[in-house]
């Protein structure tokens, strides 16, 4: 409780000391105001002083700068004098000293209350060739600093002297903007900027030297290449200048290698646009986008190991949009290119055709040089669209196979119009087979080629288009296979006439017909031999299957009508003549006519001329279960040999046979032969 009570006097007794020293604090105030009625008084009295004051602080002002104000001819004399002798350093303090005189004074104008226009203009017009030595030094500067990567090469204490004048000129810019925020006070000329007219001084020598760079003849085949070549070995050697020996000389905050690299970036990329506004040709295109796109941000140049610049702070030297436009425009030309080319070469093999000589052989195969030139050109377009990036070589790999497809349906077209004039007149044109050989084999390549294309450029992961190179092998396949069927259809021009002498009455007692097949067959395979591989074995193929419809087309045609003993013979005759044929198609092409040959049909349809009444129904089972394809009208036509036949039992049989036919999954492989027979009337309606 005493401890309580304790605390509390000692409370009360601090409160008295506080309202004690308020007290005191109030009457000091009342004092303080008292005495502050009494300035505006002092303040009217002291006026004299203060103008005194102004005229003192002028007097002194100029008594500062008299050395200078009268010797402002004089300084300026030596200031330019020192600036045409490369002495920048005097010229700029002396400059700086004039400057200091002239704006002092005119400050101290500036303070006046009352300003006097006159004085302003009287003191400027005193300290006017003060303007004429800052704008011939700031030109000496700049000369200087376009210069700058030849210059600090020799003498980089000359760089380091302008830029020295430059950043105490940037300090006083800086001074003089604060003065004017609290004084109002702005001095001549200021704020000078010269850091900013620097960088516009290295910027126009880049650009002059991006300009200079440029060769004068462009009728030259690769000016534009050589063009490129020059200026990227002119900005890597610059900007190699600009990191090792222009780095040290500049101060940190100029940032003056990505300053360089900036400058250098737009005005190639400005360059660059008005080239392409004035028109480009040919693979002058593909020249520039493969430099812009590949050349200069690559290792060549901007990522250089010396330089290893980082170009994600750039924008794009070139816009989207023009590099698509110059796509284009490098495709339109290559397909117009492609276009005239190929007509020309189409040309010269129709005339090649019509010169009768013997086209050109490799020692056996005839060819033409037409289908090596034609993948050898396109080879070429995707290795150089291939320098820029893939997407473009896929556009350019189908444009040329859509070229390729065009110009096979041309190539049809002329060869359709040399096979109509051949056989309008077969004299008229020598060694029409040599020539329709070599077209074979020409289709064949083109074929070949096209395939050896997409395996080198059609990208893996690409599925568009995909018809459009599957139309170009249709368009080379389906060409060679017609090509190849005429080619045959010269030898079987020629065979037509013996082949309508079988199965007539000449024909039972004389083997000529067959014997004069084999002969020209054999001769016209002599000179198939010219050939390639791959065709020759489908001309013999395709030959062996006409043979094999012609032979059996006869033996369904003719009428003739015998006894089974006749019959007998006419089987064995059938017999031997196709395997005479056989083995004329073994000799010849071994490896085709042992397999599935078409001639085995007739040698199995034979026998059935010699068959038993009562076996018939199975017999022709058989027969149906092997031939699905085989008619009604072509068994009937099969034993109209037979006079022992009765006509209605052998239809019964035929109909019973035919009703009670089964689809099998798998059949001879040379069924279809008989869809290929037909005749224009029925033998029994």
């Amino acid at each position: 409780m005493m401890n309580q009570l304790d605390s509390v006097k000692t409370g009360v007794e601090q409160l008295k000391v506080c309202l004690d020293d308020i007290k005191e604090v109030d009457s000091q105030i009342k004092g303080v105001d008292e005495l502050m009625k009494h300035v505006p008084q002092v303040y009217a009295s002291l006026e004299a002083v203060r103008t005194e004051n102004t005229r003192h602080s002028q007097y002194a002002t100029a008594i500062e700068n008299l050395k200078h104000i009268f010797t402002v001819q004089a300084s300026v004399s030596k200031t330019l004098q020192w600036i045409d002798e490369d002495k920048l350093l005097h010229a700029h303090q002396c400059l700086s000293d004039l400057e200091n005189s002239r704006d002092d004074l005119l400050f101290e104008l500036h303070k006046l209350p009352n300003q006097n226009l006159h004085d302003k203009s009287t003191l400027k017009r005193y300290f006017e060739k003060v303007d004429v030595i800052s704008e011939k030094l700031q030109k000496k500067i700049r000369i200087t600093l376009q210069r700058t990567l030849n210059t600090v090469r020799k003498e980089p204490t000359v760089i380091v002297t302008v830029l020295r004048i430059i950043e105490r000129e940037e300090k006083a810019d800086q001074f003089a903007l604060q003065q004017q925020k609290q004084t109002g006070y702005l001095p001549p000329g200021r704020p000078k900027e010269w850091k900013k007219k620097a960088f516009e001084a290295l910027n126009e020598s880049v650009v002059q030297r991006i300009e200079g760079s440029q060769l004068e003849n462009k009728s030259e085949k690769l000016w534009l290449v050589r063009d490129l070549e020059v200026m990227r070995q002119l900005i890597l050697e610059d900007l190699r200048v600009v990191k090792s020996l222009c780095v040290p000389c500049f101060p940190p905050h100029y940032d003056i290698m990505n300053e360089y690299v900036k400058m250098y970036h737009d005005a190639l990329s400005k360059y660059l646009e008005n080239l392409t506004n004035t028109g480009l040709e040919g693979n002058e295109y593909v020249s520039l986008l493969s430099w812009v796109m590949n050349t200069y941000p690559g290792p060549e140049l901007m990522t250089h190991p010396e330089l290893n610049i980082d170009l994600s702070k750039l924008g794009p030297l070139m816009k989207k949009a023009q590099l698509d436009e110059m796509e284009e425009k490098y495709l339109q030309i290559m397909e117009r290119n492609y276009e005239e080319w190929m007509t020309k070469t189409l040309e010269t093999e129709k005339q090649d055709w019509q010169t009768g000589t013997l086209p050109d052989s490799d020692d056996v195969y005839y060819h033409t040089s037409a289908p090596v030139i034609i993948f050898q050109m396109i080879a070429q377009n995707l290795q150089v669209t291939n320098t820029i990036h893939a997407d473009l070589t896929f556009k350019a790999l189908v444009l040329s196979i859509k070229q390729v497809t065009k110009y096979g349906h041309n190539y049809r077209q002329g060869i359709s119009e040399f096979k109509e004039r051949y056989f309008k007149d077969r004299n008229q044109v020598p060694f029409f087979t040599q020539h329709f050989i070599t077209i074979v084999n020409n289709c064949q390549q083109m074929f070949e080629l096209a395939q050896e294309m997409k395996q080198l450029y059609w990208p893996k992961s690409r599925t568009e288009h995909y018809n459009t190179f599957e139309q170009l092998l249709s368009t080379f396949q389906a060409l060679r296979n017609d090509t190849a069927r005429c080619l045959l259809d010269e030898a079987f021009l020629d065979l037509e006439v013996h082949f309508n002498e079988l199965f007539t009455s000449k024909w039972l007692t004389s083997s000529v017909s067959v014997e004069t097949i084999c002969v020209t067959l054999e001769d016209y395979f002599q000179d198939y031999k010219h050939l390639r591989v791959i065709n020759f074995e489908f001309v013999m193929h395709e030959a062996q299957r006409l043979v094999a419809k012609k032979y059996l087309k006869a033996l369904l045609s003719k009428r003739l009508s015998k006894t089974l003993p006749e019959c007998i013979q006419i089987k064995e005759k059938i017999m031997k003549e196709v395997t005479t044929i056989k083995n004329k198609f073994e000799k010849i092409a071994p490896n085709i006519a042992k397999g599935d040959s078409p001639l085995d049909v007739i040698l199995k349809l034979a026998p059935m001329i010699v068959c038993d009444i009562e076996m018939l129904i199975l017999d022709l089972h058989t027969l149906l279960s092997n031939y699905p394809s085989i008619t009604e009208d072509h068994l009937v036509r099969l034993f109209y040999f037979r006079t022992d036949f009765k006509t209605n039992e052998v239809r019964e049989k035929v109909q019973d046979a035919m009703r009670s036919k089964t689809t099998k999954a798998t059949h001879d492989k040379q069924d279809a032969i008989f869809k290929e027979i037909t005749f224009a009337d029925k033998l029994w309606s």
